[in-house]
């Protein structure tokens, strides 16, 4: 079961590259985050051409996520608990042959001293409150998607510099740690220890080419689907500017594979 997280940062900018991407990697799975489209205006069939169930929650402009499955996609859930009528388009969950499949897209929090920094914690504690009450650690269960967190020192390319700005910040890493203390798992770490491998590079500064990333966005799992996992992997090709391509995401996709 190969299943992937990717924030395409607009479907409909970046369709031509997700069709290909898919064309050529063939998950099972593909979660996206950052749709940036209503539900009805989703360029659904081309993925269904692609022999792709597609179950949406969009949204206009900003946010909204997708899970995109090869099997049917079964028990299908969005928002989280406590959500308002006015609620962003950021978690859609479904389950794929047996494995609960959780896509989120964390909001940025922006800067620590605005509010939309203390959203980014309130819908974190949201999403904890969402596993440990809607949810099994003892079943076969996969969060992924933009965390908009970078877990670790390694995660980051100069962490002196990052500490205690948004994304790298000791209360969102607390948010964090309380996730997966509730029995998630970092499935990059289990193949991968080395430091310096990003899936996010921002567009200013040739911060692609120099290599000044970070890792937010993650594929976390519960023990069941850890003991299965073959692998995990950054695509970082598909970051890379191509002549005659339209332009890359900022993020590049994270491939996870089991058994």
């Amino acid at each position: 079961m190969k299943v992937v997280t990717w924030n395409v940062n607009s479907i409909r900018t970046r369709l031509e590259r997700a069709e290909a991407w898919l064309r050529a990697h063939e998950p099972d799975v593909l979660c996206l985050q950052e749709i940036k489209v209503v539900d009805e205006d989703f360029p659904r069939g081309v993925f269904e051409d692609l022999g792709y169930h597609v179950e949406t929650w969009g949204q206009k402009t900003y946010n909204g996520v997708a899970i995109l499955s090869r099997s049917p996609i079964e028990d299908v859930h969005r928002g989280l608990p406590h959500d308002g009528d006015d609620a962003q388009a950021r978690l859609i969950a479904g389950t794929v042959d047996g494995v609960r499949i959780i896509c989120v897209y964390v909001p940025n929090g922006k800067n620590v001293t605005s509010w939309h920094f203390a959203y980014k914690l309130d819908w974190l504690a949201r999403l904890e409150e969402l596993l440990t009450t809607a949810c099994d650690k003892d079943q076969p269960l996969i969060l992924l998607g933009d965390f908009n967190i970078a877990p670790d020192d390694r995660d980051v390319y100069d962490p002196d510099a990052w500490a205690g700005r948004v994304h790298f910040h000791p209360v969102e890493h607390a948010a964090l740690a309380r996730l997966t203390g509730w029995g998630l798992h970092d499935v990059f770490r289990k193949h991968h220890e080395q430091a310096g491998a990003y899936s996010w590079w921002d567009y200013r500064g040739a911060a692609f080419p120099r290599d000044r990333g970070l890792r937010i966005d993650l594929v976390l799992a519960t023990r069941a689907m850890l003991e299965r996992s073959k692998g995990c992997e950054i695509d970082r090709e598909e970051r890379k500017e191509a002549k005659g391509q339209s332009k890359p995401s900022d993020h590049a996709p994270v491939v996870a594979t089991f058994s």
